[in-house]
């Protein structure tokens, strides 16, 4: 009889069990089907499996569940690019344990609700487009070990209970570029953060000392504080108790030395204990005083040290070459002094040394012939003495040699004529004598930049110039060289050598009068009658395209000359502006890769630029349908286009600002007010919050370029026309699924649509994903993490000659980012 009791309450208990396992999956199938109805836009479908009528939300897409218990533990519909709110709904998944909605769309506050999920150990909202305030809910999330609201718009200040709570387990903490403000609320020295690894503030409006409490975190590798506006002496005290701590950013901040902004010491002497400390960044602090000897004594792991933009004066300690691992260094706009330390040249590893803008004096050792993996190296603007180092020849990756605005004397060394990668030569304004080696002047690596100009160079201009036909820049101007030009010249495609009294040689042609050469360029005169009549009456049939700021036209003029109008839409105030920079531009720039302006046509009510027409039209036009273009045409054009951007960026004649505003400042370059600037599709997220045009948004547009090349994939395609992007989609599809992605690219752009042999298949395998990386990296949302046009140049010429090699090991040196793709 007892055995027939107990047998008939455990049949009980479990009908109860059963009975509350459907009532909670009915629970939580209601809470996602609410949070479903917040959704507005699902333009990748990911949520169609939740209308299904199946009850098991544990097959639904994105839902993980533990089935044993039957309970519901991760919510993950990141890069889903969802567009809504988050609905307080989800406050019912009470078994929750990670939610992560990151890289999607949503908008409004963050729900106080989640505040309920006291099982939560996982929550990332990250790179969305939230408001409000973090709620300080979220400090009863005891469990919590990761917390990412990065890279929204959130507002306030940081929550003391999510920082104090007492009990944090929190390891992961990211609210970085977002526009919180006040102090960093760790006032308790009780306060808790004990196992936290990662504090990642970033890109806000933070004030204040970094709070002492911090200390108490003796578990931190990794602390990322730049770019706000932190003040106070250095946290000596606090990195003293960081053994762990791997990677420091504290730049661009308003942090002081210690004893009046005059002793560094105490810092680095602190920083000592960091035995594993890798990268270090104290940009733009203006800290004062002498670097001490102590740097020495810092972790060999170091690879990055960025003091770039201070007040450190005195002498570049010789003990920094203890610090073996260093690839960066970034010493420059400072007030340093004395000479430059042999013991500097013991850096093997060193490919990337910045030294210009301060008073460094005394002769350039010789010895940087020996740092094998220098590819840039920075001397300019100091008051170097002395010859160019014959040994730079040695230097088997030296791609950029800036020792411009020195006083440097004697010749240019032949030497540099064995620097077979080299780019960019600058050696301006020095007291260089002597004749311009045809060793150097044939050099045919060059591809960026050569400038010779205001030295003391004398003699005829060498006929090897003309082999530089790949230079985007050259000037020789403000010298004492023959104003005779070779006539080989003449077969010379670089953009504009400019010689003594502003001789100038471009696009094939060449100028051998002086006085010619100093006469303005005269523009032909074309009226408006002579334009209607040459393009029909701007007829429908002469329409070849149109933009946001006009239409353009193909014509034939009465010589024959046959054209391109760019008719330029005069309703707008804005125009005006626009129509003069341009012609500016146009009148100005002497690139192989830019068009040449014939001349311009300008009345109240019209306004149009006369260009030549390009005969074999738009690039659109062989990408779409028929693809005729195979690979080696299309990376030869991107690598071309790329240039030409190049050019605009770093060297063009016209700038929108200060030449000596950094490239990545986009204050430096004007806009069109309240206008969006490029074509819908390839304009950068940023011009859509107001931002000013700039070189990061002409990389985004060129990164789209990239992935339209390579998928054959308008971005305007109604695929992205629901708040998706071209960018996001092939991002969704790297690394794993980009096979099919590289197979169609293999068929579309193989020779005549023939089969790729094997031998060269695996190379164009490889410059397909090349290419696709570089698109992503381009199109990466922040701006300031972008590559510049230069590095992207460098990048595709490198695919150009391995497309026509037979290497099997890619030459592209990856653009370092702080972010991943």
């Amino acid at each position: 009889m007892w055995f027939n009791i107990n047998i008939l309450f455990l049949i009980t208990v479990f009908y109860v069990v059963q009975a509350e396992n459907n009532a909670q999956i009915l629970n939580d199938r209601a809470s996602l089907v609410l949070f479903m109805s917040s959704i507005i836009s699902d333009p990748k479908h990911a949520l169609e499996s939740w209308n299904s009528s199946d009850i098991h939300v544990c097959n639904w897409f994105g839902v993980k569940c533990d089935k044993n218990r039957n309970e519901f533990l991760e919510l993950d519909l990141s890069q889903r690019s969802l567009h809504g709110n988050i609905s307080p709904a989800l406050s019912s998944l009470s078994s929750l344990e990670i939610l992560d909605l990151s890289w999607n769309f949503f908008e409004g506050r963050i729900p106080t609700e989640i505040g309920s999920f006291i099982r939560l150990k996982q929550l990332s909202l990250s790179w969305n487009n939230l408001e409000g305030t973090v709620p300080s809910e979220l400090g009863s999330l005891h469990q919590l070990i990761y917390l990412n609201l990065g890279s929204n718009r959130l507002t306030g200040e940081i929550p003391t209970s999510i920082l104090c709570n007492g009990s944090s387990n929190l390891e992961y903490i990211d609210l970085s570029n977002n526009s919180l403000s006040g102090e960093i609320p760790l006032k308790n020295n009780q306060c808790g953060l004990r196992e936290l690894k990662f504090l990642l503030l970033w890109s806000n409006q933070l004030v204040g000392e970094v709070p002492q409490a911090l200390s108490n975190s003796s578990k931190l590798e990794w602390i990322d504080l730049e770019s706000n506006f932190l003040s106070g002496e250095l946290p000596s005290r606090i990195v003293n108790e960081m053994p762990h701590l791997q990677f420091l950013y504290l730049s661009y901040n308003n942090f002081s030395s210690h004893n009046g902004n005059t002793d560094l010491k105490p810092f680095f002497a602190a920083l000592v204990n960091s035995t594993n400390l890798q990268e270090l960044d104290l940009a733009g602090n203006n800290l004062g005083g002498e670097l001490p000897s102590i740097i020495g004594s810092l972790s060999t792991s170091l690879v990055l040290i960025n003091l770039d933009q201070n007040l450190l004066y005195g002498p570049i300690p010789q003990e920094i070459s203890n610090l073996f691992n260093l690839t960066l260094l970034n010493l420059s706009r400072n007030f340093l002094g004395g000479s430059i330390p042999s013991e500097l040249c013991q850096l093997g590893k060193l490919e990337r040394l910045y030294l210009s803008n301060n008073s460094l004096s005394g002769h350039i050792p010789s010895a940087f012939g020996n740092i094998s993996h220098l590819g840039l190296l920075d001397l300019s603007k100091n008051e170097l003495s002395g010859s160019i180092p014959d040994s730079f020849a040695k230097l088997p990756q030296l791609r950029r040699l800036l020792l411009y605005e020195n006083q440097l004397s004697g010749t240019i060394p032949t030497s540099l004529g064995q620097c077979v990668t080299l780019e960019t030569l600058d050696v301006s304004h020095n007291r260089i004598s002597g004749t311009i080696p045809g060793e150097v002047a044939g050099l045919s690596s060059l591809k960026l930049y050569l400038n010779l100009s205001s030295n003391h160079l004398q003699g005829p201009i060498p006929f090897e110039l003309s082999k530089m036909d790949m230079v985007l820049a050259i000037d020789l101007s403000s010298n004492n060289l023959s104003s005779t030009i070779p006539s080989q010249l003449g077969s010379c495609i670089a953009l504009e050598p400019k010689f003594r009294k502003q001789l100038v040689v471009s696009n094939a042609k060449t100028i051998q009068d002086e006085e010619e050469g100093r006469k303005e360029i005269k523009y032909p005169r074309i009226s408006h009658r002579e334009l209607v009549e040459a393009t029909g009456g701007f007829s429908v049939s002469s329409l070849i395209g149109s933009g946001t700021f006009g239409q353009v036209y193909k014509g034939v003029l009465k010589d024959n000359t046959r054209v391109a109008v760019k008719v330029l839409y005069s309703t707008a105030r804005e125009i005006s502006g626009s129509f003069k920079r341009e012609c500016q531009v146009l009148k100005t720039t002497r690139h192989r890769n830019l068009i040449r302006i014939i001349t311009t046509c300008s009345r109240p009510d019209f306004k149009a630029l006369v260009l030549p027409l390009m005969r074999n039209g738009s690039l659109e036009n062989h990408l779409y349908p028929s693809h005729g273009l195979d690979l080696v045409q299309l990376v030869n054009i991107c690598s071309d286009v790329a240039e030409g951007m190049a050019y605009l960026h770093h060297h063009s004649p016209v700038k929108g600002a200060d030449e000596n505003v950094s490239v990545h400042d986009s204050a430096s370059f004007d806009s069109t007010d309240g206008l969006l600037c490029g074509s819908i599709g390839y304009i950068a997220p940023e011009y859509g919050m107001g931002k000013r045009a700039s070189p990061q948004g002409d990389v985004y547009s060129f990164g789209v370029l990239l992935l339209e090349i390579v998928t054959g994939k308008r971005p305007t395609d109604v695929l992205f026309q629901q708040g998706s992007s071209l960018h996001e989609w092939v991002k969704n599809h790297y690394p794993s699924k980009l096979e099919p992605l590289i197979e169609e690219a293999l068929v579309k752009y193989s020779p005549a649509q023939t089969p790729i042999p094997p031998y060269q298949s695996n190379t164009w395998r490889d410059v397909i994903v090349e290419m696709i990386e570089l698109g992503l990296i381009c199109t990466q949302y922040n701006p300031s993490i972008r590559p510049t046009m230069l590095d992207v140049a460098h990048d595709i010429n490198c695919l150009k000659q391995y497309l026509s090699s037979d290497s099997s090991t890619l030459l592209i040196e990856k653009v370092p980012t702080n972010e991943g793709i």
